[in-house]
């Protein structure tokens, strides 16, 4: 599985941006994807993950803010992002587990900076 995150940008506080993760490979392998986030010095953590049923579940730092959704024609996940803070700016990543046994495959980072 490769995964190929896009849509990073700098945008002001209360803003809104789109990412993007494209996904090849043995896609159909795939349990769920995710996007985590590492903010300089802090260890990298979970945003959102959306599962194949589409089950999603979130931090409780981005609910209400972020919304991750899938589509499986295009093989595509995406993280909107709105109502963004400071706080957010970290660089993100797109995750899946995928395979038997699973495996955690890894996107590049496509850096958030929030101005305040």
């Amino acid at each position: 599985v490769q995964l190929q995150a896009s849509g990073g940008g700098f945008v002001q506080a209360g803003g809104s941006l789109r990412l993007s993760c494209a996904a090849s490979g043995s896609i159909f392998s795939i349990n769920a994807v995710g996007w985590y986030r590492q903010a300089p010095g802090n260890q990298r953590e979970l945003v959102a993950v959306i599962n194949s049923r589409g089950r999603t579940n979130y931090a409780d730092s981005v609910k209400g803010r972020f919304t991750i959704s899938r589509d499986n024609a295009k093989n595509m996940v995406y993280l909107q992002m709105n109502s963004l803070k400071p706080e957010d700016t970290a660089v993100y990543y797109c995750n899946a587990v995928a395979g038997d046994p699973l495996y955690n495959y890894w996107g590049q980072g496509t850096q958030v900076t929030i101005s305040s």
